[in-house]
């Protein structure tokens, strides 16, 4: 691994000189690449969907490892938006002259070689690869074994473009060494590897966290909450529920629990039952909600359980005082919105609840790197610092100081 770490690193160095005109040119031959090679990623994906089935994955993991033309398709025309953006190395921040005539520039650069640590939407081998790309950063990739062959066949494609343009294959490249021992070493490979992103279960970033040595940006799990206000819309809410918790089941921006003011419960919760029931959704509510709708338990290991699964559970609260403590105690800090039509309540959730992402009237899975503008994301940070949110290529570079003098010497 050392070997191939060394050679990421070298593939850094000459990956800088590379300009925007090219690095656009080269993303769009990559997606010409995905759509003409659409049977071969199809092919391999099946062999994945066949061990999947074997171990009896969970429908939403299942969907989540699918691979159709539909999705390859969506995969190529999300590396064009990506090379559509503007480019993100070498833009002056800021630039000042300070009293000693030194002028100063703040200037961005990539952050080197990123490893990606991921679990099993193999679309996310093309999206962080293009996203690295267009941030002049080598990437390298360590999927799920639930989709290596997916993975595999989508970065050898992605490769042989690079090949095309006599770039080295390291600039995408997939750890030679998947197991748990490859992952321990790669994380502490910091003579090489500049940051690591881990994205999926709260194990794998909880053990990545605790002994990385290598600067770490976590996609933690999403446990997602949304708050239907006494002065909310009921028509808005139920659209904007079915589409949290139903459009899919499995991501990470899906709602897991649904708040609902105590005044409008008996209103809206038969309708939201029916509504589920459709949907064939699981409810678990707590004791006020079981006095109005038939559902199992919600108790605490359920609050703070992110399901990624057709499961919800419910809690009826007093105020939006009692919905925004229910969500600081069990909260993930990643997505969570409130449905009011009230603007004094509205702005007080959205400036209490400390999430990358809070949301008025709005559905929580609209946390996406493509619904954000950004083509795609790398991940969706729950980190404070350096990065929150969706990440796309400006979150994926540093900056650096230019300072430009004409003999300056310091007294």
């Amino acid at each position: 691994m050392d070997q191939f770490l060394k050679k990421a690193k070298e593939a850094s160095a000459v990956f800088a000189t590379i300009d925007t005109k090219l690095k656009n040119s080269i993303l769009l031959q990559m997606a010409d690449a995905l759509e003409s090679h659409v049977e071969v990623i199809i092919d391999a994906n099946k062999i994945d969907l066949g061990y999947a089935y074997d171990q009896s994955l969970s429908e939403a993991m299942i969907d989540r490892l699918i691979l159709d033309q539909k999705r390859v398709v969506a995969m190529a025309e999300s590396l064009r938006q990506i090379a559509a953006l503007k480019e993100p190395v070498g833009r002056i921040l800021e630039g000042w002259t300070v009293e000693s005539g030194l002028q100063i520039q703040k200037v961005t650069i990539p952050i080197g070689v990123i490893g990606i640590i991921y679990e099993s939407r193999p679309n996310v081998t093309s999206d962080t690869a293009a996203l690295c790309f267009k941030s002049s950063n080598v990437c390298v990739l360590k999927g799920g074994k639930e989709a290596q062959h997916s993975n595999s066949a989508i970065a050898k494609v992605l490769q042989e473009v690079l090949i095309h343009n006599d770039l080295p294959i390291e600039i995408i490249s997939l750890l030679p060494d998947a197991s748990r021992e490859g992952v321990s070493k790669l994380i502490k490979q910091d003579q090489y590897v500049d940051l690591i992103i881990p994205r999926g279960g709260e194990g794998l970033i909880r053990y990545v966290s605790e002994n990385a040595t290598v600067p770490v940006v976590k996609h933690d799990k999403g446990l997602c909450h949304t708050y239907i206000d006494k002065d909310a819309d009921l028509e808005k809410a139920l659209n904007v529920c079915i589409n949290a918790k139903c459009r899919r089941t499995g991501i990470c921006g899906a709602m897991e629990t649904l708040l609902v003011h105590e005044d409008i419960a008996q209103t809206i919760l038969p309708t939201l039952k029916e509504a589920f029931g459709a949907y064939q959704t699981e409810l678990r509510g707590c004791v006020k909600t079981q006095e109005l709708i038939e559902t199992s338990v919600a108790n605490e290991k359920d609050f703070d359980t992110e399901y990624l699964d057709n499961i919800l559970s419910i809690k009826v609260v007093v105020d939006e005082t009692e919905a925004i403590n229910h969500v600081k105690r069990f909260g993930s800090g990643h997505s969570d919105a409130i449905i009011t039509e009230n603007y004094g309540v509205a702005e007080r959730f959205l400036n209490s609840v400390d999430s990358a992402c809070v949301y008025l009237n709005a559905s929580t899975q609209f946390t996406d790197g493509g619904e954000f503008g950004f083509g795609a994301e790398v991940g969706i940070s729950t980190n404070k610092l350096h990065a929150r949110g969706p990440m796309g290529i400006n979150e994926l570079t540093t900056y650096k100081y230019k300072v430009y003098g004409n003999g300056h010497t310091r007294a």
